[in-house]
């Protein structure tokens, strides 16, 4: 997936000769996949295995909560919503659970969901976006489903991240200086 997302019908990376609404799908594509999971994947590789589902209070969700959050929202609002797949999605389910899959496990599930959302996102076009879908019991345009599902993987990650710092005490080297500029460092 990584590498795919500025490759949607044949444009290039930043969406150069292609309409707004190519670009915004070219540019939701690649934070998911090149932005957002490479940070929980690094989270999720550096965090003990008795912190994955450490909660700081009960108001609060563990990283495994919100993995499983993420993976139900991109799920029901992409793959579901814009797409065609079945919408099996138990919300709730994602918050109860307070110990179950591992690391791995949950990253698997992760990429497995941004693949299958990633070629729903590939089919459309500029003129899907304007498109009325039912998501949630709510009316929304695919424009509206595409970039709320950006926006609240971008909330959940930083606070994966978060936790992560918090539970391990490093920084987790996101960026590296070159020259003076930082630059990323997945």
């Amino acid at each position: 997936m990584t590498g795919e997302a500025g490759r949607s019908g044949g444009g290039t990376a930043d969406g150069e000769g292609k309409g707004i609404g190519d670009a915004f799908l070219l540019r939701s594509r690649a934070l998911l996949a090149e932005a957002y999971l490479p940070r929980i994947r690094r989270c999720l590789d550096r965090l003990p295995a008795e912190d994955l589902w450490w909660r700081p209070n009960e108001a609060s969700n563990s990283v495994g909560n919100l993995v499983l959050h993420l993976v139900g929202n991109v799920r029901q609002w992409i793959c579901a919503g814009v797409g065609d797949a079945p919408d099996t999605r138990n919300r709730a389910e994602e918050f109860e659970r307070r110990s179950g899959a591992t690391a791995s496990v949950l990253l698997a599930v992760l990429e497995d969901a941004l693949h299958d959302a990633d070629r729903v996102l590939d089919g459309l076009g500029s003129d899907d976006l304007s498109e009325v879908r039912s998501i949630q019991g709510r009316q929304v345009t695919v424009l509206d489903a595409v970039y709320h599902v950006v926006e609240h993987f971008a909330m959940h990650t930083g606070q994966i991240v978060y936790v992560t710092k918090e539970r391990t005490d490093r920084d987790l080297a996101f960026y590296r200086m070159e020259e003076g500029i930082p630059r990323e460092n997945f």
